[in-house]
């Protein structure tokens, strides 16, 4: 049990969802929600209807739109907005954050201009001492919410503390692993998106589960191209940040990313689909940052390749996925570190 008052910044459905079951281990949650009508929408009706409709929300959730009131003396904060926001909010965090205060990240994604993940946009932005860590794994929201069973991982520089987090989120539903590998959990957290969307194209084009099934694996030796690149260490993408999240995002219903790219292979425009989704797909703007990352690495990824071609240089679904079948092949673990 943890037993904190603890503030979760981002009142999106994860953020929500995680309220909840920071409830299931003792603790109260203040909640800072961005929009200040949703905001007294959910103090009125313990409902977040904008991103979490029909869950019952307690009173020991207080939500506020005022980030001081949020995060001001407390010891614990979770950070679950979008990657382009993290920046700007974590300038305004700075101005009230407790000195030495735990900052766990739940969100997922690379930032477009500098390639950072969340820890790294931390270590720039914050000047108040500070410990960080990150929260993920395999987890929709919907099912969180309701407290169904889920794993999940909790990573951190020094293990110490990762073991804090671990028990801040453990609860009888929630099984929480540790890692020290923090570089690579933001990164399997982030890249898989990208797949994900890849994967959604494939199944919306109807190129069945050898297509799908060949997009998930070889998306994942992408991602662990890229990672091993940066510093993270090969088996945690085999892990649940990993290929556990790749595949609940790649085949799960409730994937935002993937119905990006449903919507893409039926013939909608990325404009159109970006402007008709209420909750954000992280994913794309994540491919922008992979196929930058991939590009300076000097990396093979042909899917995250047509990815990119296809939401930003306008190519073919079609024409894409049939152009990754005439790449050149190689072994099949080739230019990943730790596994050549």
């Amino acid at each position: 049990m943890s037993d904190q008052n603890i503030a979760v910044v981002g009142a999106g459905a994860w953020g929500t969802a995680l309220s909840l079951s920071l409830l299931q281990s003792g603790n109260e949650v203040d909640l800072w929600v961005y929009e200040k009508d949703l905001c007294a929408l959910i103090n009125q009706t313990r409902e977040n209807k904008f991103y979490l409709p029909g869950i019952s929300l307690p009173e020991n959730i207080h939500a506020t739109s005022a980030i001081e009131t949020a995060v001001k003396n407390k010891s614990v904060v979770v950070l679950v907005v979008p990657t382009p926001a993290i920046r700007s909010v974590v300038k305004e965090l700075n101005l009230y954050l407790k000195p030495d205060c735990l900052i766990i990240n739940a969100g997922k994604g690379i930032e477009n201009e500098t390639l950072l993940t969340p820890h790294q946009i931390l270590k720039e932005v914050l000047t108040v001492p500070y410990r960080c860590g990150a929260l993920s794994g395999p987890t929709f929201a919907a099912e969180v919410s309701r407290n169904a069973p889920s794993a999940i991982v909790a990573a951190a520089e020094t293990l110490a503390i990762a073991e804090q987090i671990q028990a801040i989120f453990s609860t009888p539903k929630m099984k929480v692993f540790t890692s020290t590998d923090l570089i690579g959990v933001e990164l399997g957290g982030a890249l898989k998106n990208v797949i994900a969307i890849a994967t959604g194209i494939s199944d919306g084009l109807k190129l069945g589960h050898n297509a799908r099934a060949a997009l998930i694996t070889r998306g994942l030796v992408e991602i662990t191209r890229i990672g091993t690149a940066l510093g993270a260490r090969p088996e945690t993408f085999s892990g649940l940040s990993g290929v556990g999240d790749l595949v609940l995002t790649c085949t799960g219903d409730l994937s935002r990313n993937r119905t990006v790219g449903l919507k893409l292979a039926q013939g909608e425009k990325l404009k159109e689909i970006v402007e008709n989704m209420k909750m954000v797909a992280e994913g794309v703007r994540t491919v922008k940052s992979a196929h930058r990352l991939k590009t300076q690495l000097k990396i093979q990824a042909s899917i995250i390749d047509a990815t990119y071609q296809i939401l930003y240089e306008d190519k073919p679904p079609k024409q894409a996925l049939k152009d990754l079948m005439s790449v050149e092949i190689s072994s099949e673990f080739s230019g990943i570190k730790g596994l050549q």
